[in-house]
């Protein structure tokens, strides 16, 4: 039995194709220097822990041994280790960028939720600062999370890719 074209096509929506209007969904942003200022700052923070699980510099680990890490110590699974690794490294890049903020934000806020649960949360809200507690606290985690939420529910502000993408 032959199905009809048309039928099984994906359909379009009056401003262009499916594709496209969800690229636009997904990148558009006003021109707001606060939202941008967030964004910034939330992607260089990010940025030196991401290349520290990514690329080895600051004193990381790199790939293979964050990955290495996050499955013996902190007992996750290895395709969760790896994207962990990727969703730091790359999530930062997109904000700074202001290249895809949304989802960048989202990685980054995925990640954050993801330490709070499986290490910093027995260690309670503050972070070491007398270094006589047995880890850090979650209150950094927390702040990365809501920066992150604004973020995804503004888009990347002004300066950012996604105000050039979504233009077009």
């Amino acid at each position: 039995m032959q199905r009809n074209a048309e039928a099984i096509a994906i359909p379009r929506t009056q401003n262009g194709s499916t594709v496209r209007r969800a690229l636009h969904t997904l990148t558009v942003t006003d021109g707001n220097v606060v939202t941008a200022l967030l964004r910034l700052t939330l992607g260089l923070v990010m940025l030196p822990h991401g290349a520290q699980k990514m690329l080895g510099w600051f004193g990381g680990a790199g790939f293979s041994g964050t990955v290495n890490m996050l499955t013996t110590y902190a007992g996750l699974a290895t395709p969760i280790a790896v994207l962990v690794v990727l969703f730091e490294f790359f999530g930062s890049i997109a904000l700074i960028l202001g290249a895809f903020s949304r989802l960048g934000a989202l990685a980054i806020a995925t990640v954050m939720v993801g330490a709070i649960v499986t290490v910093h949360l027995p260690n309670g809200f503050f972070m070491n600062w007398t270094g006589t507690q047995a880890g850090e606290g979650f209150e950094y985690h927390l702040l990365a999370i809501g920066i992150a939420i604004a973020i995804a529910i503004k888009g990347g502000g002004a300066f950012s890719l996604d105000r050039k993408i979504s233009r077009d």
